[in-house]
């Protein structure tokens, strides 16, 4: 069925933004009954019509005329230099069409996979970021992005159990160094995650596995492999952690697919 993307991405934002830190924005005053009221009247309005979506339209204008929200594309007064995963993969959506936001709500309004809006094959919500630090700091973007799909499968708020943080997973004392004061914040991620692994790329001279293998376990047990390549590291890869001789094999798995 065809379904106005603009009715899509307002069920998708009311239903995510109890989620939002809407501090200093204009829908400071949104609560949370307001915003749940609003998607379950679109959502059952949508669904009563057999797919039409007259109605639902017609009730997103109406909200639209109360909230300061326009019905134009990226139009919501959020600020997207916070740069919320959801918001930069939405506003993509609604550029490319409706197509994929449909799929991605289900019949209950529930978001099935935000995956499903984010893009296929090789592209990402990230690719702006991650084509300028490629740029800034020489390293190949289907690096960057198997590092990222490795490390937090593009998930710009995990934290590991060791404190590890972000989207390239940055440890804190590793990104006070770089100069990243947030590390959930994706551009300052991406730009201290690839800025480090540069660091690592210079070190051993361009050995990608040598330098995958710093990234991940620290140089301090490279160096103490005493090995100058890769296809030296590889026969005494078994003296590293397991966790690192694993990600070195992810990391070329994922490559291949960002290739």
């Amino acid at each position: 069925m065809q379904i106005d993307p603009r009715v899509v991405k307002q069920l998708i934002e009311y239903q995510m933004m109890n989620s939002i830190d809407l501090t200093g924005t204009t829908l400071q005053g949104a609560q949370n009954g307001d915003t749940d009221s609003l998607f379950n009247e679109m959502l059952q309005q949508l669904m009563a019509d057999g797919g039409s979506t007259d109605s639902a339209s017609s009730l997103l204008n109406a909200s639209l005329n109360t909230s300061n929200m326009s019905p134009t594309a990226g139009a919501v007064n959020l600020d997207s230099g916070n740069s919320q995963l959801w918001y930069q993969m939405i506003s993509q959506a609604i550029t490319d069409g409706d197509s994929n936001l449909a799929a991605a709500v289900g019949n209950d309004g529930n978001i099935n996979s935000l995956a499903s809006i984010e893009g296929s094959g090789n592209s990402t919500a990230y690719d702006g970021l991650i084509s300028a630090a490629s740029q800034k700091y020489g390293v190949p973007e289907a690096l960057i992005k198997a590092v990222i799909d490795t490390e937090s499968s593009f998930k710009p708020n995990v934290e590991s159990s060791a404190g590890a943080k972000g989207l390239m997973q940055l440890m804190d004392g590793t990104a006070q160094g770089l100069g990243v004061s947030n590390p959930f914040d994706p551009a300052q991620n991406i730009d201290g995650g690839v800025r480090y692994l540069s660091y690592q790329l210079k070190r051993y001279g361009g050995e990608i596995k040598m330098a995958l293998a710093a990234y991940n376990a620290g140089p301090g047990k490279v160096n103490g492999l005493g090995v100058n390549s890769d296809a030296e590291l590889m026969d005494k890869l078994h003296q590293l952690p397991v966790e690192t001789q694993n990600y070195i094999g992810k990391i070329e798995t994922a490559m291949a697919k960002y290739a």
